[in-house]
């Protein structure tokens, strides 16, 4: 799920949102102008609506096709993009769009559709899955057209709020009047249109010669950027690395140890460190993890070191928070020691006693664009479980169920992805507030500690409210509202170009084609 960017971005890799990391080896060679760029996705995108999303694979698409307000360097440091300049406190913030932006038909971005969109996210009735990550809930926004200014307005404290807002994917005045185009279509003022879209085979780009408002100091007309992207749908890791070493993909994610084989000269490589191994539970009520003493002796039940290293083919390490490690603004360690030891013999018997004669049955579910590691993960979990007197059946999951179980259109119990964020405060609406379908707390979470902490810390600007957001951290660890267990390298591996991370996710006005 940027979350579930994206939850952020909820997801099989990363939720919407993900951590940038370092290069690791390129190649030198001189650029290429006029080719082809391919990169490969592990999963479909399925609606490609970026108020309607919470899948990282459709906010990795949707970079080609929208831009933000502001941009994001792979430090993390706010760029101007749409937005020239900006200021902002935690309740108001302003943007001054550039001039001369376009929309992929030509017309010209105005402030009113930028405030449109911000006020359409905002609005909770509306339903997007945006509200509450980008945009507070009841934010409204303001244009002035002679100014070129668009103003915000939060009814509630958000410490990042220019951040959160200078990330939504803003979409055109066509696109806002007519969201159904959307969704196998798009509208915006992105570097690239969708020219070809082949649901689950390939998806084809075509790059906007007139481009000239990239992050930063980007400049058009700079060599080596490609005429087309080919956004191609390969679930299985072995098929995807066969395809960079042939030369037929240029970019893609490999988790598993199939990434080995694209080490060395000839080949970029950006690590992103994030927390992807996590489990949820369904507090629905009437589940059987409603009951807090249930998670804590199914936590109990699972040797979480041994989960971890299969997860991760032995690649991972052990996490310390809920956001991804380079970006976060606050370091600090809130899961050691505040998750349960594993006690077997303890766990097995908490749950006989919640049993009471009756058989315990649990469904977990997984994605199967996941960690390559995913699927032997779930059956070890299943093993310790069924050692503990539940029955466990397996459900592995395509990249649009993980979408439906954020919506709360499919049924589960627990749920083993991770919702990656770049910021404390863009968890807040998938672990709290209202629940599917008037909101994204698909779990159904309700804990009072963690409210109470938010609530502080969203009254702080920045970084001077880390030790509320640790505090609310650790008070979702503490009632196992969700278990993270490993933090995973997931490696870019790029060959024939060469690419930049921003905010997790390939930055299409970084791509460099190479001769």
């Amino acid at each position: 799920m940027k979350a579930l960017r994206s939850v952020a971005a909820v997801g099989a890799a990363t939720l919407l949102l993900g951590a940038c990391g370092d290069d690791q080896g390129g190649a030198s060679a001189r650029l290429a102008d006029g080719k082809t760029f391919t990169m490969a996705l592990a999963g479909d995108p399925g609606n490609l609506d970026p108020h309607f999303t919470s899948l990282s694979v459709t906010g990795q698409v949707d970079r080609f096709l929208y831009d933000s307000l502001l941009g994001f360097a792979p430090d993390g440091k706010l760029l101007p993009a749409l937005a020239e300049k900006w200021q902002a406190t935690t309740t108001t913030a302003t943007f001054t769009l550039r001039k001369g932006i376009t929309c992929a038909d030509g017309s010209p971005l105005t402030p009113a559709t930028v405030a449109a969109n911000i006020t359409f996210v905002g609005d909770v009735k509306n339903g997007s899955s945006r509200v509450g990550t980008y945009v507070p809930a009841g934010a409204k926004a303001t244009a002035d057209e002679a100014a070129g200014t668009v103003t915000v307005t939060s009814p509630t404290p958000d410490a990042f709020l220019d951040r959160n807002l200078g990330g939504l994917p803003i979409v055109c005045d066509k696109g806002m009047k007519n969201r159904g185009s959307l969704k196998q279509g798009a509208d915006g003022t992105g570097m690239f249109t969708l020219t070809e879209a082949v649901a689950n085979d390939h998806y084809t780009l075509t790059r906007r010669k007139e481009y000239a408002w990239g992050p930063g100091d980007w400049e058009a007309g700079r060599p080596g950027l490609p005429d087309k992207v080919v956004l191609r749908i390969i679930p299985n890791e072995a098929t995807t690395a066969n395809l960079v070493l042939s030369g037929e993909v240029n970019v893609a994610r490999l988790t598993g140890p199939d990434g080995q084989r694209l080490r060395g000269d000839g080949y970029q490589r950006r690590d992103v460190l994030a927390p992807s191994g996590e489990m949820l539970f369904n507090q629905k009520s009437g589940l059987l993890t409603a009951d807090a003493a249930v998670r804590r002796a199914l936590v109990q039940s699972l040797d979480l070191t041994p989960l971890r290293q299969v997860y991760t083919s032995g690649q991972g390490s052990a996490p310390t928070g809920l956001v991804a490690p380079a970006m976060t603004p606050c370091k600090g360690d809130t899961v050691t020691g505040t998750l349960p030891a594993f006690d077997a013999a303890g766990g097995k018997a908490t749950l006989e006693t919640a049993r009471n004669g009756k058989p315990l049955s649990l469904t977990l579910v997984y994605p199967t664009s996941g960690s390559a590691g995913t699927p032997a993960a779930a059956e070890l979990m299943q093993q310790q479980w069924t050692a503990a007197g539940v029955q466990v059946q397996l459900k592995p999951i395509s990249e649009a169920q993980v979408g439906q179980i954020v919506s709360g259109e499919l049924a589960w119990d627990v749920a083993l992805f991770p919702i990656t964020v770049t910021l404390p405060s863009q968890l807040v609406s998938y672990v709290s507030g209202p629940t599917p379908p008037q909101g994204t707390n698909f779990a159904f979470i309700d804990n009072k500690d963690y409210t109470t902490a938010v609530a502080a810390a969203q009254k702080l600007p920045g970084d001077s409210g880390c030790p509320q957001w640790l505090a609310a951290e650790k008070a979702l660890l503490q009632q196992l509202d969700l278990v993270p267990f490993a933090n995973s390298n997931v490696p870019l591996y790029a060959r024939g170009a060469t690419v930049e991370l921003s905010d997790g996710d390939v930055d299409p006005t970084s791509i460099r084609m190479l001769g």
